[in-house]
């Protein structure tokens, strides 16, 4: 999982400063006005328009993970363009998405991690947040996106029964 209200907030691994933040929220002010004046909202960087064979050296580990999905033919689609109008990220940096996930118990959640995605700490997190009952459950060797399409990691038996026991 992601949690988008925080790492548009806080910055990845909560590496934004207050001051940076501030900053932050005055570019987004001016690009709201910008947008307001233009035809069309303006957007972050997209996937390409069509799929390529290669990642682009000198990306970043995160980027590359998601351009090696969605900008090649495993996961491309032509309206699948990876961007955010860029004032998106003030209405994230509004709404703390967590701020009720213990409103859910008594329903159980399960929560399906990879042993090597970056996004891990999001999924461990709303882990410790969240009341019981509730589940973290480790996916040896898989990473973020492994756990979109590769059949043979994603727990089909776990999902099963967890849906079978709590629906």
């Amino acid at each position: 999982m992601y949690d988008m209200s925080r790492v548009m907030r806080y910055g990845w691994a909560d590496s934004m400063t207050d001051e940076q933040r501030t900053q932050l929220f005055d570019q987004l002010g001016e690009q709201r006005w910008k947008d307001f004046q233009g035809d069309e909202p303006e957007l972050t960087p997209t996937f390409p328009s069509e799929p390529v064979d290669s990642i682009p050296e000198g990306m970043d580990p995160i980027s590359s993970e998601f351009f090696g999905y969605y900008a090649m033919k495993r996961g491309f689609h032509p309206n699948s363009i990876g961007a955010f109008t860029k004032t998106s990220a003030m209405a994230f940096m509004n709404f703390p998405l967590m701020n009720y996930i213990q409103t859910i118990s008594p329903r159980p959640i399960l929560f399906i991690i990879g042993e090597h995605a970056h996004s891990r700490y999001f999924s461990e997190d709303a882990y410790n947040m969240a009341a019981e009952p509730k589940e973290l459950f480790e996916i040896a060797g898989a990473g973020h996106v492994d756990l979109y399409d590769r059949t043979d990691l994603i727990p089909f038996d776990k999902l099963e029964s967890f849906f079978t026991e709590n629906l």
